[in-house]
Protein backbone atom coordinates (compact mmCIF):
# COMPACT_ATOMS: atom_id res chain seq x y z
CA UNK A 1 0.00 0.00 0.00
CA UNK A 2 1.15 3.53 -0.69
CA UNK A 3 2.22 5.76 2.45
CA UNK A 4 0.67 8.99 2.96
CA UNK A 5 2.39 11.89 3.64
CA UNK A 6 1.94 15.81 3.74
CA UNK A 7 4.06 18.29 2.29
CA UNK A 8 4.50 21.33 5.18
CA UNK A 9 3.83 23.93 2.47
CA UNK A 10 0.31 21.99 1.77
CA UNK A 11 -0.29 21.34 5.08
CA UNK A 12 0.22 25.48 6.06
CA UNK A 13 -2.05 26.61 3.05
CA UNK A 14 -4.96 24.67 4.98
CA UNK A 15 -7.06 26.50 7.46
CA UNK A 16 -7.12 24.38 10.54
CA UNK A 17 -10.98 24.87 10.70
CA UNK A 18 -11.43 23.75 7.72
CA UNK A 19 -10.25 19.96 8.16
CA UNK A 20 -10.38 17.75 10.98
CA UNK A 21 -8.41 14.68 11.78
CA UNK A 22 -9.58 11.45 12.60
CA UNK A 23 -8.74 9.97 16.20
CA UNK A 24 -9.34 6.56 14.75
CA UNK A 25 -7.78 6.30 11.02
CA UNK A 26 -5.21 9.48 11.42
CA UNK A 27 -6.89 10.69 8.25
CA UNK A 28 -7.45 14.47 8.02
CA UNK A 29 -10.98 14.93 6.38
CA UNK A 30 -12.18 18.43 4.81
CA UNK A 31 -15.19 19.24 6.77
CA UNK A 32 -16.92 20.19 3.45
CA UNK A 33 -16.00 16.29 1.71
CA UNK A 34 -17.66 15.53 5.12
CA UNK A 35 -20.91 17.25 4.32
CA UNK A 36 -21.61 16.07 1.30
CA UNK A 37 -20.67 12.65 2.06
CA UNK A 38 -23.96 13.23 5.07
CA UNK A 39 -25.59 14.34 2.54
CA UNK A 40 -25.83 11.91 -0.31
CA UNK A 41 -25.47 9.22 2.68
CA UNK A 42 -28.95 10.63 4.41
CA UNK A 43 -30.42 10.92 0.74
CA UNK A 44 -29.55 6.90 -0.48
CA UNK A 45 -31.24 6.07 2.84
CA UNK A 46 -34.56 7.47 2.29
CA UNK A 47 -34.72 5.64 -1.14
CA UNK A 48 -34.10 2.79 0.58
CA UNK A 49 -36.77 3.13 3.04
CA UNK A 50 -38.92 3.94 -0.41
CA UNK A 51 -37.55 0.99 -2.64
CA UNK A 52 -37.76 -1.38 0.78
CA UNK A 53 -41.62 -0.62 1.24
CA UNK A 54 -42.57 -1.49 -2.71
CA UNK A 55 -40.35 -4.56 -2.17
CA UNK A 56 -42.64 -5.88 0.41
CA UNK A 57 -45.53 -4.56 -1.83
CA UNK A 58 -44.27 -6.46 -4.92
CA UNK A 59 -43.55 -9.53 -2.87
CA UNK A 60 -46.92 -9.90 -1.08
CA UNK A 61 -48.31 -9.70 -4.81
CA UNK A 62 -46.08 -12.31 -6.72
CA UNK A 63 -46.61 -14.49 -3.47
CA UNK A 64 -49.85 -16.16 -5.27
CA UNK A 65 -51.55 -17.22 -2.10
CA UNK A 66 -51.64 -13.90 -0.68
CA UNK A 67 -51.77 -11.54 -4.25
CA UNK A 68 -52.24 -7.96 -2.82
CA UNK A 69 -52.20 -5.11 -5.69
CA UNK A 70 -54.39 -4.66 -8.83
CA UNK A 71 -52.63 -4.89 -11.99
CA UNK A 72 -52.12 -0.97 -12.16
CA UNK A 73 -50.64 -0.09 -8.88
CA UNK A 74 -48.23 -3.41 -9.21
CA UNK A 75 -46.72 -2.39 -12.28
CA UNK A 76 -46.44 1.33 -10.63
CA UNK A 77 -44.96 -0.40 -7.35
CA UNK A 78 -42.51 -2.13 -9.39
CA UNK A 79 -41.14 0.45 -11.58
CA UNK A 80 -41.08 2.56 -7.96
CA UNK A 81 -38.63 -0.54 -6.62
CA UNK A 82 -36.60 -0.53 -9.25
CA UNK A 83 -35.73 3.02 -9.74
CA UNK A 84 -35.60 3.71 -6.19
CA UNK A 85 -33.13 0.46 -5.21
CA UNK A 86 -31.27 0.45 -8.45
CA UNK A 87 -30.72 4.13 -9.39
CA UNK A 88 -31.48 6.40 -5.98
CA UNK A 89 -30.34 4.63 -3.13
CA UNK A 90 -26.86 3.05 -5.00
CA UNK A 91 -25.82 6.11 -6.63
CA UNK A 92 -26.29 8.43 -4.07
CA UNK A 93 -24.70 6.16 -1.81
CA UNK A 94 -21.49 5.28 -4.57
CA UNK A 95 -21.12 9.55 -4.52
CA UNK A 96 -20.47 9.59 -0.80
CA UNK A 97 -17.93 6.95 -1.46
CA UNK A 98 -16.03 8.97 -4.51
CA UNK A 99 -16.08 11.80 -2.30
CA UNK A 100 -14.89 9.49 0.72
CA UNK A 101 -12.10 8.13 -1.74
CA UNK A 102 -10.33 11.35 -2.89
CA UNK A 103 -10.60 13.39 0.22
CA UNK A 104 -10.31 11.89 3.70
CA UNK A 105 -8.16 8.83 2.02
CA UNK A 106 -5.87 11.14 -0.06
CA UNK A 107 -5.84 13.82 3.16
CA UNK A 108 -7.22 16.25 0.38
CA UNK A 109 -9.17 18.81 0.34
CA UNK A 110 -12.34 18.53 -2.31
CA UNK A 111 -12.69 20.18 -5.99
CA UNK A 112 -15.67 22.68 -6.04
CA UNK A 113 -17.35 22.52 -2.68
CA UNK A 114 -20.05 24.48 -3.78
CA UNK A 115 -20.15 22.59 -6.76
CA UNK A 116 -20.46 19.34 -5.08
CA UNK A 117 -23.70 21.10 -3.56
CA UNK A 118 -25.55 22.25 -7.13
CA UNK A 119 -24.63 18.32 -8.24
CA UNK A 120 -26.38 17.33 -5.09
CA UNK A 121 -29.33 19.60 -5.39
CA UNK A 122 -29.77 18.46 -9.15
CA UNK A 123 -29.32 14.81 -8.29
CA UNK A 124 -32.12 15.72 -5.76
CA UNK A 125 -34.83 17.95 -7.55
CA UNK A 126 -33.95 14.88 -10.46
CA UNK A 127 -34.96 12.20 -8.06
CA UNK A 128 -37.66 13.72 -6.52
CA UNK A 129 -39.25 14.42 -10.05
CA UNK A 130 -38.85 10.66 -11.28
CA UNK A 131 -40.78 9.74 -7.94
CA UNK A 132 -43.55 12.14 -8.21
CA UNK A 133 -44.07 10.84 -11.98
CA UNK A 134 -44.27 7.27 -10.97
CA UNK A 135 -46.13 7.93 -7.75
CA UNK A 136 -48.98 9.85 -9.73
CA UNK A 137 -49.35 7.32 -12.52
CA UNK A 138 -47.45 9.28 -14.95
CA UNK A 139 -44.95 6.73 -15.51
CA UNK A 140 -46.01 3.19 -15.41
CA UNK A 141 -43.06 2.15 -17.88
CA UNK A 142 -41.03 -0.12 -15.33
CA UNK A 143 -37.22 0.46 -14.92
CA UNK A 144 -36.57 -0.33 -18.31
CA UNK A 145 -39.49 2.05 -19.91
CA UNK A 146 -38.73 0.27 -23.49
CA UNK A 147 -40.32 1.71 -26.36
CA UNK A 148 -43.48 2.29 -27.29
CA UNK A 149 -44.02 3.07 -23.49
CA UNK A 150 -44.65 6.55 -22.77
CA UNK A 151 -44.22 7.95 -19.76
CA UNK A 152 -44.59 11.30 -18.91
CA UNK A 153 -42.36 14.02 -20.36
CA UNK A 154 -40.85 14.91 -16.66
CA UNK A 155 -40.23 11.75 -15.67
CA UNK A 156 -37.28 11.44 -18.45
CA UNK A 157 -36.24 14.61 -17.76
CA UNK A 158 -35.65 14.00 -13.86
CA UNK A 159 -33.66 11.40 -15.13
CA UNK A 160 -31.42 13.82 -17.24
CA UNK A 161 -31.34 15.74 -14.13
CA UNK A 162 -29.86 12.95 -11.65
CA UNK A 163 -27.92 11.50 -14.61
CA UNK A 164 -25.88 15.31 -14.76
CA UNK A 165 -25.59 15.57 -11.30
CA UNK A 166 -23.85 12.43 -10.85
CA UNK A 167 -21.57 12.96 -13.90
CA UNK A 168 -20.38 16.00 -12.93
CA UNK A 169 -19.82 14.77 -9.47
CA UNK A 170 -17.67 12.33 -11.51
CA UNK A 171 -16.00 15.39 -12.91
CA UNK A 172 -15.50 16.46 -9.73
CA UNK A 173 -13.60 13.69 -7.97
CA UNK A 174 -11.15 13.50 -11.09
CA UNK A 175 -10.42 16.96 -10.32
CA UNK A 176 -9.86 16.26 -6.48
CA UNK A 177 -7.16 13.61 -7.88
CA UNK A 178 -5.09 16.19 -9.51
CA UNK A 179 -5.21 18.38 -6.66
CA UNK A 180 -4.84 15.62 -4.19
CA UNK A 181 -1.51 14.68 -6.35
CA UNK A 182 -0.34 18.52 -7.15
CA UNK A 183 -0.53 19.21 -3.70
CA UNK A 184 1.51 16.30 -2.55
CA UNK A 185 -1.12 14.90 -0.30
CA UNK A 186 -0.21 11.55 -0.99
CA UNK A 187 3.42 9.54 -2.14
CA UNK A 188 3.86 7.03 -4.73
CA UNK A 189 0.53 5.51 -6.95
CA UNK A 190 -3.06 5.90 -6.00
CA UNK A 191 -4.23 3.50 -2.63
CA UNK A 192 -5.98 0.73 -3.88
CA UNK A 193 -9.37 1.49 -2.62
CA UNK A 194 -9.05 4.80 -4.48
CA UNK A 195 -8.00 3.06 -7.76
CA UNK A 196 -10.82 0.81 -7.18
CA UNK A 197 -13.12 4.18 -7.19
CA UNK A 198 -10.94 5.77 -9.99
CA UNK A 199 -12.63 2.25 -12.08
CA UNK A 200 -15.66 2.76 -10.43
CA UNK A 201 -16.30 6.29 -11.69
CA UNK A 202 -14.95 5.90 -15.26
CA UNK A 203 -17.30 3.40 -15.95
CA UNK A 204 -19.77 5.78 -14.25
CA UNK A 205 -18.78 8.23 -16.92
CA UNK A 206 -19.32 5.36 -19.93
CA UNK A 207 -22.64 4.29 -18.32
CA UNK A 208 -23.89 8.29 -18.07
CA UNK A 209 -22.90 8.95 -21.53
CA UNK A 210 -25.05 5.81 -22.54
CA UNK A 211 -27.69 7.44 -20.62
CA UNK A 212 -27.66 10.57 -22.31
CA UNK A 213 -27.35 8.77 -25.68
CA UNK A 214 -30.85 6.84 -24.36
CA UNK A 215 -32.90 9.44 -22.13
CA UNK A 216 -32.11 12.71 -24.17
CA UNK A 217 -33.69 11.18 -27.29
CA UNK A 218 -36.64 9.79 -25.76
CA UNK A 219 -37.49 12.92 -24.26
CA UNK A 220 -38.00 14.65 -27.10
CA UNK A 221 -39.42 11.53 -28.52
CA UNK A 222 -42.05 12.16 -25.47
CA UNK A 223 -42.87 15.39 -26.28
CA UNK A 224 -43.31 14.60 -30.11
CA UNK A 225 -40.00 15.85 -31.79
CA UNK A 226 -38.20 12.87 -33.23
CA UNK A 227 -38.82 9.36 -33.21
CA UNK A 228 -36.70 6.65 -31.48
CA UNK A 229 -36.11 3.34 -33.18
CA UNK A 230 -37.13 0.53 -30.04
CA UNK A 231 -33.98 -1.63 -30.71
CA UNK A 232 -31.73 0.49 -31.04
CA UNK A 233 -33.36 2.15 -27.64
CA UNK A 234 -32.62 -1.57 -26.37
CA UNK A 235 -29.28 -1.46 -26.67
CA UNK A 236 -28.14 2.01 -25.91
CA UNK A 237 -30.45 1.50 -22.64
CA UNK A 238 -28.81 -1.73 -21.55
CA UNK A 239 -25.29 -0.21 -22.22
CA UNK A 240 -26.87 2.11 -19.49
CA UNK A 241 -28.79 -0.45 -17.35
CA UNK A 242 -25.98 -3.37 -17.10
CA UNK A 243 -23.05 -0.92 -16.69
CA UNK A 244 -24.58 0.85 -13.74
CA UNK A 245 -24.57 -2.23 -12.21
CA UNK A 246 -20.84 -2.53 -12.94
CA UNK A 247 -20.20 0.80 -11.15
CA UNK A 248 -21.90 -0.80 -8.54
CA UNK A 249 -19.09 -4.01 -8.76
CA UNK A 250 -16.35 -1.96 -8.56
CA UNK A 251 -17.62 0.50 -5.76
CA UNK A 252 -18.13 -3.02 -3.63
CA UNK A 253 -14.96 -4.41 -4.47
CA UNK A 254 -13.30 -1.17 -3.23
CA UNK A 255 -15.56 -1.24 -0.09
CA UNK A 256 -14.42 -5.05 0.94
CA UNK A 257 -10.80 -4.09 0.55
CA UNK A 258 -11.75 -1.25 2.86
CA UNK A 259 -13.22 -3.37 4.92
CA UNK A 260 -10.65 -5.78 5.24
CA UNK A 261 -8.15 -3.44 6.44
CA UNK A 262 -10.81 -1.69 8.73
CA UNK A 263 -11.82 -4.71 10.76
CA UNK A 264 -8.87 -6.96 10.65
CA UNK A 265 -6.03 -5.55 8.85
CA UNK A 266 -6.46 -7.36 6.06
CA UNK A 267 -3.33 -7.10 3.47
CA UNK A 268 -2.97 -6.52 -0.24
CA UNK A 269 -1.71 -9.97 -1.66
CA UNK A 270 -0.37 -8.22 -5.21
CA UNK A 271 -1.10 -4.44 -5.71
CA UNK A 272 -0.46 -5.57 -9.56
CA UNK A 273 -3.63 -8.75 -9.64
CA UNK A 274 -5.48 -6.23 -7.95
CA UNK A 275 -5.63 -3.07 -10.24
CA UNK A 276 -5.41 -5.18 -13.45
CA UNK A 277 -8.69 -6.56 -12.24
CA UNK A 278 -10.03 -3.25 -12.04
CA UNK A 279 -8.90 -2.43 -15.13
CA UNK A 280 -10.64 -5.17 -17.03
CA UNK A 281 -13.91 -4.32 -15.40
CA UNK A 282 -13.18 -0.88 -17.59
CA UNK A 283 -12.74 -2.37 -20.57
CA UNK A 284 -14.97 -4.96 -20.89
CA UNK A 285 -18.12 -4.46 -18.58
CA UNK A 286 -19.92 -2.57 -20.80
CA UNK A 287 -19.67 -4.95 -23.53
CA UNK A 288 -20.51 -7.55 -21.63
CA UNK A 289 -24.05 -5.89 -21.39
CA UNK A 290 -25.31 -7.27 -24.44
CA UNK A 291 -26.11 -10.76 -22.43
CA UNK A 292 -29.53 -8.96 -22.08
CA UNK A 293 -29.99 -8.80 -25.60
CA UNK A 294 -29.15 -12.65 -26.39
CA UNK A 295 -33.01 -13.10 -27.49
CA UNK A 296 -33.19 -10.32 -29.51
CA UNK A 297 -34.01 -10.78 -33.00
CA UNK A 298 -32.28 -7.91 -34.61
CA UNK A 299 -28.79 -8.64 -33.33
CA UNK A 300 -26.33 -10.71 -35.49
CA UNK A 301 -25.41 -14.70 -33.75
CA UNK A 302 -21.62 -13.09 -34.36
CA UNK A 303 -22.47 -10.21 -32.79
CA UNK A 304 -24.11 -11.70 -29.71
CA UNK A 305 -21.13 -14.73 -29.12
CA UNK A 306 -18.49 -11.77 -29.25
CA UNK A 307 -19.71 -10.08 -26.78
CA UNK A 308 -20.98 -12.67 -24.16
CA UNK A 309 -18.87 -15.80 -25.01
CA UNK A 310 -15.30 -13.77 -25.19
CA UNK A 311 -15.71 -10.05 -23.59
CA UNK A 312 -18.13 -11.19 -20.97
CA UNK A 313 -15.47 -13.93 -19.33
CA UNK A 314 -12.66 -10.85 -18.88
CA UNK A 315 -14.81 -8.83 -16.88
CA UNK A 316 -15.81 -12.44 -15.20
CA UNK A 317 -11.92 -13.14 -14.24
CA UNK A 318 -11.63 -9.76 -12.80
CA UNK A 319 -14.60 -10.62 -10.23
CA UNK A 320 -12.57 -13.94 -9.52
CA UNK A 321 -9.62 -12.21 -9.24
CA UNK A 322 -11.30 -10.18 -6.74
CA UNK A 323 -12.70 -13.15 -5.06
CA UNK A 324 -9.68 -14.49 -4.08
CA UNK A 325 -7.51 -12.25 -3.22
CA UNK A 326 -10.50 -10.30 -0.47
CA UNK A 327 -10.25 -13.27 1.43
CA UNK A 328 -7.07 -14.54 0.98
CA UNK A 329 -5.67 -10.93 2.20
CA UNK A 330 -8.47 -11.31 4.89
CA UNK A 331 -6.37 -14.69 5.83
CA UNK A 332 -2.95 -13.40 5.41
CA UNK A 333 -3.51 -10.49 7.42
CA UNK A 334 -4.73 -12.46 10.45
CA UNK A 335 -2.42 -14.98 10.23
CA UNK A 336 0.79 -11.84 10.17
CA UNK A 337 -1.06 -10.98 13.66
CA UNK A 338 -0.75 -14.32 15.07
CA UNK A 339 -4.14 -16.27 14.19
CA UNK A 340 -1.76 -19.48 12.60
CA UNK A 341 -4.31 -22.32 13.97
CA UNK A 342 -5.17 -24.76 11.59
CA UNK A 343 -6.57 -24.28 8.24
CA UNK A 344 -9.60 -22.18 9.14
CA UNK A 345 -8.63 -20.93 12.42
CA UNK A 346 -8.82 -17.30 10.80
CA UNK A 347 -12.40 -18.06 9.96
CA UNK A 348 -13.26 -19.12 13.71
CA UNK A 349 -11.19 -15.97 15.39
CA UNK A 350 -12.67 -13.78 13.09
CA UNK A 351 -14.84 -11.22 14.57
CA UNK A 352 -18.00 -12.13 13.61
CA UNK A 353 -19.87 -9.66 16.01
CA UNK A 354 -18.42 -6.78 14.20
CA UNK A 355 -21.07 -6.06 11.73
CA UNK A 356 -18.46 -4.41 9.52
CA UNK A 357 -16.85 -7.80 9.32
CA UNK A 358 -19.47 -9.80 8.96
CA UNK A 359 -21.30 -7.90 5.69
CA UNK A 360 -17.91 -8.28 4.08
CA UNK A 361 -18.01 -11.97 4.50
CA UNK A 362 -21.66 -12.43 3.48
CA UNK A 363 -21.62 -9.79 0.50
CA UNK A 364 -18.68 -12.00 -0.62
CA UNK A 365 -19.88 -15.08 -0.17
CA UNK A 366 -23.50 -14.99 -2.10
CA UNK A 367 -22.38 -12.37 -4.41
CA UNK A 368 -19.85 -15.18 -5.47
CA UNK A 369 -21.51 -18.36 -4.77
CA UNK A 370 -24.79 -17.45 -6.28
CA UNK A 371 -24.58 -13.92 -8.14
CA UNK A 372 -22.05 -14.81 -9.92
CA UNK A 373 -22.18 -18.95 -10.23
CA UNK A 374 -25.72 -18.17 -11.88
CA UNK A 375 -24.81 -15.09 -13.87
CA UNK A 376 -22.15 -16.27 -15.89
CA UNK A 377 -24.41 -19.69 -16.28
CA UNK A 378 -27.28 -17.78 -17.83
CA UNK A 379 -24.92 -15.60 -19.62
CA UNK A 380 -24.59 -18.56 -21.84
CA UNK A 381 -26.16 -17.81 -25.07
CA UNK A 382 -27.73 -21.26 -25.69
CA UNK A 383 -28.69 -21.42 -21.71
CA UNK A 384 -30.27 -17.90 -21.50
CA UNK A 385 -33.19 -19.32 -24.37
CA UNK A 386 -34.64 -21.05 -21.49
CA UNK A 387 -33.77 -18.33 -18.52
CA UNK A 388 -34.75 -15.27 -20.69
CA UNK A 389 -37.72 -13.45 -18.68
CA UNK A 390 -38.15 -15.87 -16.02
CA UNK A 391 -37.88 -15.63 -12.47
CA UNK A 392 -34.48 -17.03 -12.40
CA UNK A 393 -32.84 -13.59 -14.34
CA UNK A 394 -34.13 -11.41 -11.10
CA UNK A 395 -33.13 -14.15 -8.94
CA UNK A 396 -29.59 -13.76 -10.37
CA UNK A 397 -29.10 -9.85 -9.70
CA UNK A 398 -31.12 -10.11 -6.46
CA UNK A 399 -27.93 -12.29 -5.46
CA UNK A 400 -25.45 -9.25 -6.64
CA UNK A 401 -26.75 -6.41 -6.13
CA UNK A 402 -28.57 -6.82 -3.04
CA UNK A 403 -26.88 -9.22 -1.20
CA UNK A 404 -23.22 -8.21 -2.96
CA UNK A 405 -23.44 -4.75 -2.91
CA UNK A 406 -26.26 -3.05 -0.57
CA UNK A 407 -24.81 -5.55 2.04
CA UNK A 408 -21.11 -4.02 1.23
CA UNK A 409 -22.43 -0.34 1.63
CA UNK A 410 -24.15 -1.67 4.77
CA UNK A 411 -20.91 -2.73 6.81
CA UNK A 412 -19.34 0.16 5.27
CA UNK A 413 -22.58 2.37 6.90
CA UNK A 414 -21.50 0.86 10.73
CA UNK A 415 -18.38 2.36 10.01
CA UNK A 416 -19.04 5.74 8.90
CA UNK A 417 -21.52 6.53 11.51
CA UNK A 418 -18.63 7.07 14.02
CA UNK A 419 -16.42 8.14 11.68
CA UNK A 420 -17.94 10.37 9.62
CA UNK A 421 -21.01 11.25 11.53
CA UNK A 422 -19.25 11.23 15.22
CA UNK A 423 -22.23 9.32 16.46
CA UNK A 424 -22.20 5.74 18.13
CA UNK A 425 -24.02 2.85 16.91
CA UNK A 426 -27.54 2.60 18.02
CA UNK A 427 -29.15 -0.70 19.44
CA UNK A 428 -25.89 -2.56 19.04
CA UNK A 429 -27.03 -5.99 19.31
CA UNK A 430 -29.64 -5.33 16.42
CA UNK A 431 -26.58 -3.87 14.41
CA UNK A 432 -24.60 -7.24 14.88
CA UNK A 433 -27.82 -9.01 14.17
CA UNK A 434 -29.00 -7.16 11.20
CA UNK A 435 -26.27 -8.55 8.32
CA UNK A 436 -27.24 -12.14 9.31
CA UNK A 437 -30.75 -11.94 9.16
CA UNK A 438 -30.64 -9.16 5.61
CA UNK A 439 -28.39 -11.59 3.94
CA UNK A 440 -30.22 -14.71 5.15
CA UNK A 441 -33.57 -13.80 3.89
CA UNK A 442 -32.21 -12.13 1.03
CA UNK A 443 -30.41 -15.94 0.06
CA UNK A 444 -33.44 -17.79 0.86
CA UNK A 445 -35.51 -15.03 -1.90
CA UNK A 446 -32.60 -15.42 -4.68
CA UNK A 447 -32.08 -19.48 -4.19
CA UNK A 448 -36.23 -19.81 -4.55
CA UNK A 449 -37.12 -17.37 -6.55
CA UNK A 450 -34.06 -18.69 -9.37
CA UNK A 451 -35.85 -22.11 -9.10
CA UNK A 452 -39.42 -20.56 -9.77
CA UNK A 453 -37.86 -18.96 -12.55
CA UNK A 454 -36.60 -22.66 -13.46
CA UNK A 455 -40.56 -23.66 -13.38
CA UNK A 456 -41.07 -21.32 -16.30
CA UNK A 457 -42.59 -18.47 -13.99
CA UNK A 458 -42.28 -15.17 -15.82
CA UNK A 459 -40.69 -12.33 -14.31
CA UNK A 460 -42.91 -8.78 -13.98
CA UNK A 461 -45.98 -10.56 -14.19
CA UNK A 462 -49.20 -9.44 -11.79
CA UNK A 463 -50.91 -12.90 -12.06
CA UNK A 464 -48.86 -16.16 -13.17
CA UNK A 465 -52.63 -17.66 -13.55
CA UNK A 466 -53.11 -15.49 -16.25
CA UNK A 467 -56.85 -15.18 -15.25
CA UNK A 468 -59.04 -13.24 -18.09
CA UNK A 469 -56.53 -14.83 -20.59
CA UNK A 470 -57.74 -16.54 -23.85
CA UNK A 471 -55.65 -19.25 -23.00
CA UNK A 472 -54.40 -21.39 -19.67
CA UNK A 473 -51.06 -21.82 -18.37
CA UNK A 474 -50.62 -24.57 -15.79
CA UNK A 475 -47.49 -24.91 -13.65
CA UNK A 476 -46.03 -27.11 -11.14
CA UNK A 477 -47.87 -27.64 -7.96
CA UNK A 478 -44.03 -27.06 -6.67
CA UNK A 479 -43.85 -23.75 -8.19
CA UNK A 480 -46.66 -22.57 -5.14
CA UNK A 481 -44.33 -23.90 -2.23
CA UNK A 482 -41.34 -22.38 -3.82
CA UNK A 483 -42.75 -18.62 -4.37
CA UNK A 484 -44.32 -19.42 -0.51
CA UNK A 485 -40.59 -19.92 0.41
CA UNK A 486 -39.35 -17.17 -1.56
CA UNK A 487 -41.99 -14.88 0.33
CA UNK A 488 -40.73 -15.79 3.21
CA UNK A 489 -37.12 -15.39 2.69
CA UNK A 490 -37.83 -11.84 1.11
CA UNK A 491 -39.93 -10.92 4.32
CA UNK A 492 -37.19 -11.93 6.40
CA UNK A 493 -34.94 -9.44 4.40
CA UNK A 494 -37.37 -6.95 4.94
CA UNK A 495 -36.62 -6.90 8.35
CA UNK A 496 -33.13 -7.19 8.54
CA UNK A 497 -33.22 -3.95 5.70
CA UNK A 498 -35.88 -1.97 8.48
CA UNK A 499 -33.70 -2.91 10.69
CA UNK A 500 -30.73 -0.78 9.30
CA UNK A 501 -32.64 1.92 8.03
CA UNK A 502 -34.07 2.40 11.82
CA UNK A 503 -30.61 1.88 13.14
CA UNK A 504 -28.92 4.39 10.69
CA UNK A 505 -31.47 7.02 11.09
CA UNK A 506 -31.58 6.61 14.88
CA UNK A 507 -27.82 6.72 15.57
CA UNK A 508 -27.09 9.69 12.35
CA UNK A 509 -30.10 11.81 14.26
CA UNK A 510 -31.16 11.20 17.57
CA UNK A 511 -27.60 9.27 18.56
CA UNK A 512 -25.48 9.23 21.27
CA UNK A 513 -22.15 11.22 20.35
CA UNK A 514 -18.24 9.47 19.74
CA UNK A 515 -16.37 10.38 21.55
CA UNK A 516 -12.22 9.37 21.99
CA UNK A 517 -12.40 8.35 25.67
CA UNK A 518 -15.34 5.93 23.86
CA UNK A 519 -13.00 4.56 22.06
CA UNK A 520 -10.43 4.10 24.68
CA UNK A 521 -13.07 2.56 27.10
CA UNK A 522 -14.50 -0.20 24.40
CA UNK A 523 -18.17 1.86 24.27
CA UNK A 524 -20.61 -0.16 23.33
CA UNK A 525 -21.80 0.59 20.11
CA UNK A 526 -18.74 0.68 18.37
CA UNK A 527 -17.09 -1.97 15.73
CA UNK A 528 -14.05 -3.72 17.22
CA UNK A 529 -12.21 -2.61 13.72
CA UNK A 530 -12.53 1.00 15.90
CA UNK A 531 -11.91 -0.04 19.60
CA UNK A 532 -8.90 -2.46 18.60
CA UNK A 533 -7.38 -1.51 15.49
CA UNK A 534 -5.59 -4.52 14.30
CA UNK A 535 -1.75 -3.56 14.69
CA UNK A 536 0.73 -2.74 12.12
CA UNK A 537 2.55 -5.96 10.95
CA UNK A 538 6.15 -6.00 11.25
CA UNK A 539 8.87 -8.09 9.03
CA UNK A 540 9.17 -10.51 12.15
CA UNK A 541 5.60 -11.26 11.91
CA UNK A 542 6.29 -12.97 8.18
CA UNK A 543 7.04 -15.92 10.49
CA UNK A 544 3.82 -16.54 11.09
CA UNK A 545 2.82 -16.96 7.58
CA UNK A 546 2.54 -21.08 6.56
CA UNK A 547 5.08 -22.38 3.36
CA UNK A 548 3.03 -25.43 2.27
CA UNK A 549 2.02 -25.92 -1.21
CA UNK A 550 -0.83 -23.54 -1.36
CA UNK A 551 1.19 -20.74 -0.45
CA UNK A 552 0.27 -18.70 2.14
CA UNK A 553 -3.22 -18.42 2.41
CA UNK A 554 -4.12 -22.70 2.31
CA UNK A 555 -7.67 -21.73 3.61
CA UNK A 556 -8.65 -19.69 1.04
CA UNK A 557 -7.14 -21.76 -1.54
CA UNK A 558 -9.48 -24.47 -0.17
CA UNK A 559 -12.48 -22.67 -0.16
CA UNK A 560 -12.07 -21.60 -4.06
CA UNK A 561 -11.54 -25.08 -4.53
CA UNK A 562 -14.39 -25.61 -3.30
CA UNK A 563 -16.15 -22.86 -5.52
CA UNK A 564 -14.79 -24.40 -8.51
CA UNK A 565 -16.33 -27.17 -7.87
CA UNK A 566 -19.81 -25.43 -7.21
CA UNK A 567 -19.45 -23.94 -10.05
CA UNK A 568 -18.71 -26.61 -13.01
CA UNK A 569 -21.80 -28.73 -11.39
CA UNK A 570 -24.44 -25.77 -11.77
CA UNK A 571 -23.02 -24.91 -15.02
CA UNK A 572 -23.25 -28.66 -16.64
CA UNK A 573 -26.28 -29.14 -14.27
CA UNK A 574 -28.00 -26.26 -16.33
CA UNK A 575 -26.27 -27.72 -19.96
CA UNK A 576 -28.26 -31.15 -18.79
CA UNK A 577 -31.54 -29.62 -18.10
CA UNK A 578 -31.34 -27.63 -21.35
CA UNK A 579 -31.25 -31.20 -23.35
CA UNK A 580 -34.53 -31.96 -21.84
CA UNK A 581 -35.58 -28.54 -23.64
CA UNK A 582 -33.85 -28.98 -26.60
CA UNK A 583 -34.59 -32.62 -27.96
CA UNK A 584 -32.50 -33.68 -30.90
CA UNK A 585 -33.72 -37.02 -32.72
Amino acid sequence: MSTITETPAARAARPSDVFRTCDVTGLRLHRPAERLIKANAVAATVALLIGGISAILILLTRWQAVHLLEPVMFYRVLTAHGISMLIFFIIFFEMAVLYFACGPLLNSRIAAPKLGWFNFGLMSVGAVLVEWMIWTGKADVLMTSYIPLRADPLYYLGIIFFAVGALLVCFQFFATLVIAKRERTYEGSLPLITFGAVAAAIIAVITLLHGAATYIPTFLWSIGLMSVDPQVYRMLWWALGHSSQQINVAAMVAIWYLLGAFTVGAVVLNEKISRTAFVLYILFISMASAHHLLVDPGFSSSWKVVNTSYFMYMAVLASMLHGFTVPAGVEVGQRLRGVTQGLFGWVKRAPWGDPGFSSLVLSVVVFGFVGGITGVTIGTEQINIVVHNTLRVPGHFHATVVSGTAMAFMGLTYYLIPLIFRKKVAFWRAAQAQPYLFAGGMLIFSIFMSFSGGFGVPRRHWDITFSNAPFEQAFHPAVDALLGIMALGGLIAAVGGGLYILITVWSVFFGKPFTEADRVAGARGLPQGIIRPPRPVTVADEANLPTGRFGTAPGTMWLVIIFLAAFATYYFANWKLLSFVWKIG
